[in-house]
């Protein structure tokens, strides 16, 4: 009896473990491709898996934070689907490349135009988003997902740090640490600078290596001038010393 019940127990308590777990395994999220560095721009997927076994995912709606909105979002296309960016004036507006901007999106709906999100599988959203905040360590996006039943989930708890997960968080995306681009252009000019003075010594080196040689050909000419003077002399001294001799 003791067995049995602790067989039952120990069931009872791992089906409750698979149905907390199943919720967050299979939650919409989002990551980057490569990093979303804050300040920059970056490539993310929202990921959408279907739960259910008998309706498929028709409609998916990203809605984006207020507090840090982004000014950029573009869409990548996506067979089967439409996509639709709405976009909402901003109370205060924001500078990006030194022009205002006075609107910003708020939310990004796909809906399929065929059979969507079949159950079993899963689809990527992937959005060109930016610049990334530099006041924030994250972004949470609520997203709400449509099956073809008419059925809806909203993802758009925020989990909470040191709390278990809800049971329909929304997608955070993590941001890293600034890139800095400085080291690379001041690399590209160190190494330009460094080409320029390796040419420069090279010219130097050519109009020495010319000079030494302009120097070698004029006093070949000297020499060779000299010679022919030498040379006629000579003649002549033999032509005055013949005549002598004949008288």
């Amino acid at each position: 009896m003791k067995a049995s019940r602790i067989a039952a127990a120990t069931a009872v308590a791992g089906s409750a473990v698979l149905a907390l777990s199943g919720p967050a395994f299979a939650h919409v999220s989002v990551q980057p491709e490569g990093s979303a560095a804050k300040g920059g721009y970056a490539v993310v997927d929202f990921k959408v898996p279907n739960e259910r076994d008998d309706a498929s995912t028709v409609k998916l709606e990203v809605n984006f934070p207020a507090d840090h909105p982004l000014a950029s979002v573009m869409p990548q296309p996506l067979p089967g689907w439409s996509v639709k960016v709405t976009k909402s004036k901003l109370d205060k507006p924001l500078t990006m490349h030194g022009e205002k901007i006075d609107e910003a999106v708020t939310k990004v709906t796909w809906t399929a135009d065929g059979k969507g999100v079949e159950p079993g599988y899963f689809q990527k959203f992937p959005l060109s988003v930016g610049a990334l905040p530099e006041d924030t360590d994250q972004l949470v996006f609520k997203a709400i997902q449509t099956y073809s039943d008419k059925e809806v989930v909203r993802w758009i708890e925020v989990p909470q740090e040191g709390q278990a997960e809800p049971e329909n968080p929304a997608p955070v995306l993590e941001l890293s640490a600034a890139a800095d681009d400085h080291h690379g252009t001041s690399a590209a000019t160190d190494k330009a600078a460094d080409e320029t003075d390796g040419k420069t010594g090279q010219t130097a080196a050519a109009d020495d290596n010319g000079g030494a040689k302009s120097g070698s050909d004029t006093t070949a000419r000297v020499l060779g001038v000299a010679g022919i003077v030498i040379g006629a002399a000579g003649v002549a001294y033999g032509v005055l010393a013949g005549r002598r001799r004949t008288a």
